[in-house]
């Protein structure tokens, strides 16, 4: 209605913002590279998930968040949804976002172009740069977020993420390939999952099986107004509900 853009404030898409303002005219983007910690229970196996404690979701390695959304960043939850966002914010396909885990979280985000050439956004994991640059952009100005000092981080890591463990992302993904309200669905049933998880009425791995199972029990239609997407946020968390009161 306003004619302005829509600026990211996320860490991962403020990074693929700045990186794709050196995008060639040709636009010759490859694909999108979205940077994740992996979480309070990066390398664990499911196994060793079954009996986690609220707690122990909550102690997340590198940034301070709300209950929700660390625990969201424990399941992965949240790296599924920024998968959704880059689409719908960006206009590209979900199979051209990939996920790397990197555990120090100095990397934000990155985008590949045709050539190969690979762009990336370092800082220290702090959302006031990001918060900032959407204030101020498309101008830069002195940030009381402290300097990166490359050689006191002195290495980074890299690791494929584990789909199998945490069902979420997956989820997500195949949400995100169905279109529709399907989005609407796996975020309404996290929601509701996540929120029974910490109240201790569910385990930590059945937020990833019901958000899964979410998608084959709500119906997917093509939205036409705000209605259909409240409307199948509603129906996935009763759906969670029922499940979970069996």
């Amino acid at each position: 209605d306003n004619n302005v853009r829509l600026l990211p404030v996320d860490s991962e898409h403020s990074a693929i913002f700045q990186c794709l303002q050196g995008m060639p005219q040709n636009k010759a983007l490859k694909k999108l590279i979205l940077t994740a910690s992996g979480g309070p229970f990066f390398g664990r196996t499911r196994d060793e998930l079954k009996d986690v404690t609220v707690e122990q979701a909550l102690n997340h390695p590198n940034w301070s968040m709300g209950a929700k959304i660390t625990i969201d960043s424990a399941t992965m939850m949240n790296k599924g949804l920024e998968i959704i966002e880059a689409s719908r914010l960006f206009d590209v396909e979900g199979d051209r976002i990939d996920v790397v885990v990197h555990r120090e979280s100095i990397i934000h985000s990155l985008v590949e172009y045709d050539d190969n050439s690979v762009i990336a956004q370092l800082g220290l994991p702090d959302m006031r740069i990001p918060i900032q640059y959407a204030v101020t952009y498309p101008d830069r100005y002195e940030s009381p977020v402290g300097e990166l000092k490359l050689a006191d981080i002195a290495k980074m890591t890299f690791f494929e993420p584990d789909y199998k463990t945490f069902e979420c992302l997956t989820a997500c993904k195949k949400a995100l390939d169905t279109g529709g309200t399907a989005t609407a669905v796996v975020n309404g049933a996290n929601e509701e999952a996540n929120a029974l998880f910490r109240q201790g009425k569910i385990s930590f791995l059945e937020i990833g099986s019901l958000v899964t199972e979410s998608l084959n029990a709500v119906k997917t239609i093509n939205q036409k107004n705000v209605e259909d997407v409240l409307n199948a946020d509603a129906l996935a968390r009763e759906f969670v509900r029922r499940t979970v009161n069996k």
